[in-house]
């Protein structure tokens, strides 16, 4: 369903509004779509993408909720609310946690605050902030969350959208602010499985949106976990980071998508 909040204009593709469409939502204009399916026709994958890092963002909370015992949650470019948001997750688990969106996009920002509500006992706020500066996040941030205690930091293909090796140290400065017991969620698209499809998605996506972005190989997307215990089964495709048992038929693995991700706990 397609809410009354401010957009900008219509004629503009946007990134956050284009990754709506393929995850199936309603919030984006025909233009977005027009985008998205070209996109889609020069990598047919990008849906399998965009879905299956949602469910990927999906289990990992529940993991970090139901059995590492995490509370605190910091999602940076989290775009416009589809289904199973963060503190959806964890608040249905753990009704007291405490959620910070991160964007810098109005048109998020008109979507997350009319539609990312808490639990009573919890907590979900909105910051305007762009990752590039990870001061203002960390600032903004502790109005709600509790860096003396540990907090998930949520970086599920944002960091692509940094083309240069600027990236490592901006998730340095984010990681270095969270106190053992903290957990990196991270994942990135990458040319592994079918690099000309993808390295032909990067090049349309640039073309066409105002917000570039860059695949990484799965060694560079290692690198974000420095310093961090990565957990089983380690950096994989993201439909493989602990499937659920109906996600593979017959008992075999899901098939993969070109988008690594996984889990580091600060020790």
């Amino acid at each position: 369903m397609a809410h009354d909040v401010p957009v900008t204009t219509s004629g503009v593709p946007h990134s956050a509004r284009i990754w709506n469409y393929w995850l199936g939502g309603k919030d984006c204009y025909e233009i977005d779509q027009q985008v998205g399916e070209e996109i889609r026709r020069v990598n047919p994958e990008i849906v399998h993408v965009a879905r299956a890092q949602r469910a990927f963002l999906a289990r990992t909370v529940t993991h970090l909720t139901a059995s590492a015992g995490i509370r605190q949650f910091l999602d940076v470019g989290t775009g416009l609310p589809t289904v199973a948001n963060t503190h959806e997750v964890a608040q249905r688990i753990a009704p007291d946690s405490r959620i910070v969106y991160v964007d810098h996009d109005p048109i998020v920002l008109a979507h997350a605050t009319a539609l990312l509500t808490s639990t009573p006992e919890g907590a979900t706020d909105y910051i305007d902030a762009d990752l590039r500066d990870p001061e203002s996040i960390l600032q903004q941030a502790a109005r709600t969350l509790d860096f003396g205690q540990p907090v998930a930091l949520m970086l599920l293909g944002i960091a692509a959208h940094i083309t240069d090796d600027g990236a490592y140290g901006i998730v340095r400065r984010l990681t270095d602010a969270l106190p053992a017991g903290s957990h990196l969620v991270f994942c990135d698209s990458t040319e592994e499985f079918r690099p000309e499809s993808m390295r032909a998605m990067v090049e349309q996506w640039n073309q066409a949106s105002d917000n570039p972005r860059v695949n990484r190989t799965p060694a560079q997307i290692t690198r974000f976990f420095d310093g961090f215990e990565v957990l089983e089964p380690g950096l994989v495709s993201v439909s493989r980071w602990r499937p659920e048992p109906d996600d593979a038929a017959g008992g075999s693995q899901p098939p993969v998508v070109s988008s690594f991700g996984g889990v580091g706990r600060k020790p």
